[in-house]
């Protein structure tokens, strides 16, 4: 596995090396000795969402219960985006985007203290999303995907979103 920094302190890309022969391929999705040096901790759950191109989810956080995130695209391809909205970091409102997909096999770590979405830039996009705390559905927020003040340069203009993320916040009035 090849472990990428970001511009964001704490986002990684990694990239799983595939080998190939005459029978298909093999990849190491996830190696705990590898990935325990870059912080990346044990998961608890994991989630498999399928989508349909324009299809916009997020941007998401927890607060009671904040999520590490591993990310990677079975099938199809999104653009992943991270916020950072730790208010004591330099990177403090800052967002992180990179193009995940089933050819390139980049993954996407984003650690606790980030805000998390995507858009499917494919037909359909099968991702497959790692967590180190569970789900709770009292514990989710969420910052609109549009927010002029954060900037997101989205690959697409009229995203399909969730009656939930219409009506979301813009990060200044979220992050008082």
């Amino acid at each position: 596995m090849k472990i990428v920094a970001c511009k964001i302190p704490d986002i990684l890309i990694i990239e799983p090396i595939k080998h190939n022969d005459a029978r298909g391929s093999f990849m190491e999705s996830y190696r705990y000795d590898l990935l325990s040096k870059y912080n990346i901790k044990e998961f608890v759950q994991d989630n498999l969402v399928c989508s349909e191109y324009g299809v916009l989810r997020g941007m998401h956080y927890q607060v009671k219960h904040p999520q590490d995130k591993l990310i990677q695209v079975i099938d199809g391809e999104i653009f992943d985006v991270a916020i950072d909205i730790r208010k004591k970091s330099p990177t403090y409102g800052q967002w992180f985007g990179e193009y995940l997909s089933s050819k390139n096999r980049k993954q996407l770590f984003i650690p606790a203290g980030f805000a998390h979405g995507y858009c499917v830039t494919s037909n359909i996009a099968k991702v497959l999303y790692k967590c180190n705390d569970y789900y709770y559905s009292d514990d989710q927020y969420g910052i609109i995907w549009n927010d002029i003040t954060l900037n997101i340069n989205w690959p697409i203009k009229n995203p399909i979103l969730s009656e939930k993320d219409i009506k979301l916040s813009s990060f200044q009035k979220k992050m008082k």
